[in-house]
């Protein structure tokens, strides 16, 4: 990731970034941050249309959840790709459905994902794609190493709490909430990680006061 400018400088013509968030400090959201610890391993490959996306949850979930990488493209290099997804010897598991259209898309089925894998959180590396379902879609077929992944889909998911963005169903989350809950439903916890949400929550409720000019 590239370092982000110190706090209060900024070139001509241009805003001042928070050199913690890489926001401008006008839109800083360090105030949510809500520190966490996870035995798993969080990877975020996130769509470049999502990185200034001021109301997008991947930073935020970045900043709070201890050990986590976030890193933005769309085709990964494969030998980078590759290096992400051996992060410490874990195992990778790529959190997304398997649905029937990835055949259409001449996408192989995923191996499954065993039972056992999920009972060593310590080993297990979630791998989270940052974006919207369609642009989450071309990054998945575009990037082949992702096609060898066991997927972890979601189930018994909680109602997406994320007003101001449109889902293709209601039970489709924001990166924070999948990814809070998925978290949550490994390490069979789901307490250690609303105070992540609730602040997720606040952040919300504070762009939909100030009319999306957080």
């Amino acid at each position: 990731m590239n370092a982000p400018a110190q706090k209060g400088q900024a070139g001509p013509g241009r805003r001042s970034v928070c050199a913690h968030c890489a926001r401008p400090v006008v839109a800083c959201i360090c105030r949510w941050i809500s520190p966490v610890e996870s035995a798993v391993r969080l990877l975020i490959l996130q769509h470049p249309m999502e990185v200034s996306n001021a109301k997008g949850s991947a930073r935020l979930l970045h900043l709070s959840v201890a050990g986590s990488t976030l890193v933005a493209g769309e085709v990964f290099d494969p030998a980078q790709l590759g290096e992400l997804l051996a992060l410490e010897g874990r195992r990778a598991v790529l959190l997304y459905p398997d649905t029937p259209d990835d055949r259409s898309l001449a996408m192989p089925a995923p191996p499954p994902l065993t039972p056992e894998l999920l009972h060593a959180p310590e080993l297990l590396l979630l791998v989270v794609l940052d974006g919207t379902w369609r642009k989450s879609r071309k990054m998945l077929y575009l990037n082949p190493l992702l096609h060898a992944l066991p997927r972890l889909p979601l189930n018994d998911m909680p109602p997406s709490r994320y007003r101001i963005r449109k889902a293709h169903a209601p039970d489709q989350l924001s990166t924070l909430e999948a990814a809070c809950h998925a978290l949550g439903e490994i390490e069979g916890d789901h307490a250690r990680f609303l105070p992540l949400s609730r602040a997720f929550d606040d952040l919300i409720d504070a762009f939909v006061l100030n009319q999306g000019r957080l």
